[in-house]
């Protein structure tokens, strides 16, 4: 069983600030800012791509009302990143955004892209199978 599985389940502690029936949100134990918090569907899927439509929904309703509990820390600014398998960050396969609110007076680097790489939009859009 993975880990945010075993918070889910109260197996293990965690320190929740916001839980309904479908999600739940928790302080990083490694946060990367004051706040930094994680938001979770209760329903174990390793990827953003293999929710049902309705748990999707759900966590960005969660993920919305969690921004708002995270306005009392009077962050400057916050971002919402969502890793998808480890190529893309992913560390637990267990469907995960995190919420990272940011000061600015912190040490941490703003996240950032990388440099554009060279493609062909209409090559990539020809690739992409639009008409599902």
């Amino acid at each position: 069983m993975c880990i945010f599985c075993k918070i889910v389940n109260k197996e293990i502690p965690a320190k929740i600030i916001y839980e309904d029936e479908n999600t739940l949100a928790f302080l990083d134990i490694n946060p990367r800012s004051k706040g930094h918090t994680l938001v979770i569907p209760k329903e174990h899927y390793e990827t953003f791509d293999e929710l049902p439509e309705e748990t999707a929904v759900n966590l960005t309703k969660t993920i919305k009302k969690v921004v708002d509990i995270l306005k009392s820390l009077n962050p400057d600014g916050y971002n919402i990143l969502n890793n998808n398998k480890p190529i893309a960050g992913q560390e637990v396969p267990h469907v995960h955004f995190h919420i990272i609110p940011r000061y600015n007076d912190e040490k941490e680097d703003v996240i950032k892209f990388s440099e554009p790489v060279n493609v062909d939009l209409d090559e990539v859009l020809k690739e992409l199978d639009i008409n599902k």
